[in-house]
């Protein structure tokens, strides 16, 4: 998954009723790490939304990490705890891939096929500040056809199994969705 989503205020009331909590977002058609993303968060009752940067720079790291893989992260020593306590989702338009064609790079957005927010998984860290950290997973087919990964999509239905549940039974979850979900726009 490249690093670039886009978030619209317009989901926001839509969000605030799925999840029965206030929640407001700032238009950013170009949402890139390091810049503030809006979360959800489900606490002993209620969700409610949390802001956290994107992207993570543990000391061994050269460089920002912004996704850890699906398949991993309920293993990996910088995951894994994050994994097992600090879930979110991160309502979004859709996200982008560039794809070379001809010899340029041309800009593809992917969206819910209904025009409804999709929620990204995403795991959360407690440093200075609070920092997030996108999942993904292998492509679904029509995914792949533009890049070799693609952000972990958690439908409105299993929101509350994704936090109240082991990092073990989440697991499945963390798979692609179907091709009918997805719709692919170029971005001329």
């Amino acid at each position: 998954m490249c690093g670039r989503f886009s978030v619209n205020r317009a989901i926001s009331p839509i969000v605030s009723e799925l999840f029965n909590t206030p929640y407001n977002v700032e238009t950013n058609n170009n949402l890139s790490p390091s810049q503030s993303v809006s979360t959800l968060v489900k606490g002993s009752a209620n969700y409610f939304q949390v802001n956290a940067l994107w992207g993570i720079k543990p000391v061994w790291s050269k460089k920002l990490i912004i996704n850890a893989q699906s398949e991993t992260v309920a293993t990996k020593p910088t995951f894994k705890q994050a994994f097992q306590n600090q879930r979110c989702l991160i309502p979004c338009n859709g996200w982008f891939e560039w794809r070379t064609e001809e010899g340029k790079k041309v800009k593809y957005l992917f969206e819910h096929t209904d025009q409804v927010p999709l929620f990204m998984a995403g795991i959360l860290f407690q440093h200075e500040f609070t920092e997030l950290v996108t999942l993904t997973t292998k492509p679904n087919f029509k995914c792949g056809q533009y890049h070799k990964r693609m952000p972990v999509l958690i439908a409105n239905e299993d929101k509350d199994y994704w936090f109240q549940s082991s990092a073990q039974e989440v697991e499945p979850l963390c798979q692609h969705v179907a091709n009918e979900m997805i719709n692919v726009k170029r971005m001329d």
